[in-house]
């Protein structure tokens, strides 16, 4: 039984066999040609960064964040730099934080790409970029104030910019054009101005209460004693850097008197001349209901000429209670010279 079926199963093997060699060539036949690669097509091509759809954000920040300058020729006036930073030809560039710290005169702050940061005399700001912003945007600048002022006249972007105080978080968003100026007074006084035609978001937080309030465009406003609350909204005084003094002018000392500028040394002591009293030599008793006293004049002897003495001829008060002597009174007194008894 087995050999009579070993016979069927070689057959049908090798039936299966040809028709599948025969058909092979006919799919072969049927399949569509491929072509050679070409070597440029082997690696792929990475796709093109996507151009920035509004040129207004600005470009990507490489390098330092600010550039101050130290080849000052007064040296009153030089600005100290401290902080991750390279000097190099008179300039201090930093890296990604820093403190500037002006001495008697403004110090001009060059943020690259974007514009100008003025820190006023006597006044130290802390600089800080935002290190969680990818590296093909700008980052966002924030600035530290505990005293002092400064302007802020730069181009804003997507990432905002932020200054703290010490009772106040204030926050510049764009994008636009910033002119913000802000003073610190005592006891806590804050001058606030969002000028400029193109002025960007300016939003002032209170450290310890959390209240808010919204700097509009073009307008001044002074906080005072470091409240929300208590808010002049017509500001008269200037935010920004007070002028310098010129020299021999009666002007009002608004630097000194802010405290932006040292004030000015007293002068030396008055020198008393030798010859000269040191003590009074008469007592002056004036009284309002006795005439004024009698003068004489005394010239010196010889034929020099002295200057005129005036001596005050005292007479001696009267009392009230005295009366002038009747007849009989005057009579008496006649008797009495008369014979000698007076």
């Amino acid at each position: 039984m087995q050999d009579s079926q070993r016979p069927a199963k070689h057959t049908l093997h090798r039936i299966l066999l040809c028709g599948a060699c025969c058909a092979s060539p006919l799919l072969w036949s049927q399949a569509p040609k491929s072509r050679p690669t070409p070597p440029s097509e082997t690696q792929p091509t990475p796709a093109s960064a996507p151009a920035d759809s509004n040129p207004s954000y600005g470009p990507t920040q490489s390098g330092p964040i600010a550039i101050v300058p130290l080849d000052n020729k007064d040296p009153a006036s030089a600005a100290m730099v401290t902080g991750a930073l390279q000097v190099a030809n008179g300039r201090a560039m930093i890296a990604s934080n820093g403190a500037i710290t002006s001495g008697a005169g403004t110090t001009e702050v060059t943020l690259p790409r974007r514009g100008v940061l003025r820190v006023c005399a006597s006044t130290t700001v802390k600089l800080a970029a935002d290190a969680s912003i990818p590296k093909d945007e700008v980052p966002g600048l924030m600035m530290v104030l505990d005293h002092g002022a400064l302007e802020a006249s730069f181009a804003t972007g997507r990432n905002s910019d932020v200054l703290l105080t010490p009772d106040f978080r204030i926050l510049i968003g764009g994008p636009g054009a910033a002119d913000v100026k802000v003073r610190l007074g005592q006891h806590g006084d804050t001058c606030v101005d969002n000028a400029g035609v193109n002025a960007p978001y300016v939003l002032v937080t209170s450290v310890f209460d959390g209240g808010i309030y919204r700097v509009q465009s073009g307008q001044r406003v002074m906080f005072q004693h470091g409240s929300v609350y208590s808010v002049v909204d017509q500001e008269k005084e200037s935010c920004g850097c007070p002028a310098p003094l010129h020299p021999n002018t009666n002007e009002f000392p608004e630097a000194q008197s802010a405290g932006l500028a040292p004030l000015a040394p007293p002068g030396p002591p008055g020198v008393t001349p030798a010859a000269a009293p040191t003590e009074a030599t008469d007592t002056f008793v004036h009284k309002s209901g006795e005439p004024p006293p009698e003068t004489d004049t005394i010239t010196a002897k010889g034929g020099n000429p002295a200057p005129h003495v005036h001596v005050a001829k005292h007479k001696p008060p009267k009392v009230k209670g005295d009366k002038k002597p009747g007849f009989m009174a005057r009579m008496g007194h006649f008797f009495r010279r008369l014979f000698g008894a007076e």
